[in-house]
């Protein structure tokens, strides 16, 4: 029986590599990667031979007749991949690790960030090179998306740090946590002490609305929601008031449908994982019985993945339904079978008054060509006044226009969720159309002269925009690292005078309470007693003192 690629997968191709009939993809050489949802086996191809599911660093693979319930569709849907891709199971040409010549010399590397980009990174560079690594981040705690913004009833995509451990226990590597470049060390400290470094900072804040009352309490970025419930200490306990009824959420993509889905998933389920206590205590009392997905264009321009609309639809307890709308109507009757559109099929198709209470139940209502003009509201948001919206072609697909329909839609909270953006680090160039850091194949670039500085490097959504899951780091960081070696071979890299000793003492100058490798496993340590105590994978600590107090125990 042929295994099949489920709704975790987190494309980051570990299975490709191990698949020894090459029956997954597409493969990282494939134009496709990065581009569809997941992954996907050909049933026809597939060997039985299980390799794919010892790989999956998050427990993606299962056997096709092992797959029960609402994960029954997944067998179809590897199926029905190569239906319309014609399977090529034919092998390119053989790749091997990078090497560096022998009298080169040690390298220091620094990567600013421990998110899944920058452990891509220090991974390759830890396995193929001699290097020192160097890691740095601005919180006291390493994980960034994997800790601070997979959702928690996600537990098995948080998975793949275990496939990062050994990152952190390598003799080679250093860390220095709560150290924030550009405020406690500068990016020509950092460089003095380092032949190279590369930033893994990601796209920290949100793209906002420009709509009057955008600012009144009750309405709030997605980052802050996400934080919330995942115990990034930078977000407060009282950030989110969960005491109206209805709830809006600006934008129809995967973090969107992670928000709505957490506002109303059976607390007690929510309680097995390691959702923040002051989050989890919050949904307990909440008041949210409905969640409104708004969206300018139409179910065939939804932003969300097939497999996490899938998830939506069987949450136990929670109706979801889509606005009736005569262009929503048309777009579903015309839908071609395995699109967007498709998947609505089947649903309820109702037209409620948003004016009044949500009726009694839980519901989620995916609303389609409507877009918020205004947030309404005295002392905090009670509203949200809407305009209609139509498709027109445009050179880059078909973009919303309004149509000058008006409504109302009565709300106490308001969550946009329409994109994050990456913020300039204080000594590096950076572009603000694209919200990311110049550069040419991982190299970041002076703009003004148009060629690399010296040293320097970007991966992750810092280098690509706020784009691609998890797994898409894995190969964006190995065009880095490559780049990088390819300098270091060249005798490109600037000559670094600091030792990691000095910096060291540098850091503990500036920033005493910097979290090392020892307070950082002290913390690991104590949240996974607690978790084991509750029942649960850990129990997080929410704020900056209780992470520096459980580092020094």
């Amino acid at each position: 029986m042929a295994y099949a690629i489920t709704q975790t997968c987190c494309n980051d191709a570990s299975c490709v590599s191990v698949c020894p009939v090459n029956c997954i993809h597409p493969t990282p050489d494939e134009p496709e990667f990065g581009r569809t949802d997941m992954l996907f086996i050909d049933p026809v191809a597939c060997i039985d031979c299980g390799a794919c599911a010892d790989a999956c660093p998050v427990d993606a693979v299962y056997p096709v007749d092992r797959l029960a319930g609402p994960d029954t569709v997944f067998g179809e849907l590897n199926r029905d991949y190569y239906r319309d891709h014609p399977a090529d199971h034919s092998w390119g040409a053989p790749t091997f690790p990078r090497s560096l010549p022998d009298d080169l010399g040690p390298l220091r590397i620094a990567i600013v960030g421990t998110g899944p980009s920058a452990s891509y990174t220090a991974q390759s560079l830890l396995r193929t090179t001699g290097a020192e690594i160097t890691m740095i981040d601005r919180l006291p705690v390493a994980g960034g998306l994997l800790r601070h913004g997979v959702a928690p009833d996600h537990q098995s995509t948080k998975r793949i740090a275990e496939s990062f451990a050994s990152v952190f226990h390598h003799p080679r590597l250093r860390v220095h946590l709560n150290v924030e470049i550009g405020k406690d060390l500068s990016h020509a400290e950092l460089a003095a002490h380092h032949h190279a470094v590369v930033y893994a900072v990601g796209a920290a804040t949100d793209r906002r609305l420009g709509l009057p009352g955008e600012d009144l309490p009750g309405s709030l970025p997605a980052t802050t929601f996400v934080g919330w419930y995942n115990a990034d200490p930078t977000v407060p306990a009282e950030a989110v008031d969960l005491s109206a009824e209805r709830a809006v959420v600006v934008g129809n993509g995967n973090v969107a449908v992670d928000v709505a889905r957490i506002l109303l998933l059976d607390p007690d389920r929510l309680a097995a994982t390691d959702i923040a206590d002051h989050a989890l205590a919050a949904l307990r009392d909440s008041r949210v019985r409905e969640v409104v997905l708004l969206a300018r264009r139409g179910p065939e321009q939804a932003a969300w993945t097939r497999s996490e609309f899938l998830a939506l639809q069987h949450l136990p307890g929670v109706e979801l339904v889509v606005e009736d709308h005569p262009e929503v109507r048309a777009a579903i009757a015309a839908a071609p079978e395995g699109s967007k559109a498709a998947l609505l099929a089947g649903l309820p198709l109702e037209h409620a008054d948003g004016g009044e209470p949500p009726r009694p139940g839980r519901r989620i209502v995916l609303r389609f060509f409507a877009a918020p003009t205004e947030l309404l509201g005295t002392g905090r948001v009670e509203g949200v006044r809407l305009g209609g919206t139509a498709l027109v072609a445009g050179p880059d697909g078909p973009r919303a226009e309004p149509t000058g329909e008006h409504g109302t839609l009565r709300a106490g909270l308001v969550v946009r969720s329409i994109g994050y953006r990456g913020v300039p680090v204080p000594g590096l160039p950076f572009d603000a159309a694209a919200a990311a850091v110049p550069h040419r194949g991982g190299r970041v670039i002076d703009p003004e002269t148009g060629r690399p500085l010296p040293g320097t490097y970007v991966v992750g959504w810092a280098k690509r925009g706020p784009s691609g899951g998890i797994g898409a780091n894995r190969a964006c960081a190995q065009e880095t690292v490559e780049a990088l070696l390819d300098d270091a071979a060249a005798g490109a890299l600037p000559d670094s005078s600091g030792t990691r000793r000095e910096l060291a003492r540098l850091v503990r100058s500036r920033r005493p309470d910097a979290v090392g490798l020892k307070q950082l496993r002290a913390i690991d340590r104590a949240e996974r007693a607690l978790g084991e105590a509750a029942g649960r994978p850990r129990v997080k600590f929410a704020t900056l003192p209780a992470l520096l107090a459980a580092g020094r125990r």
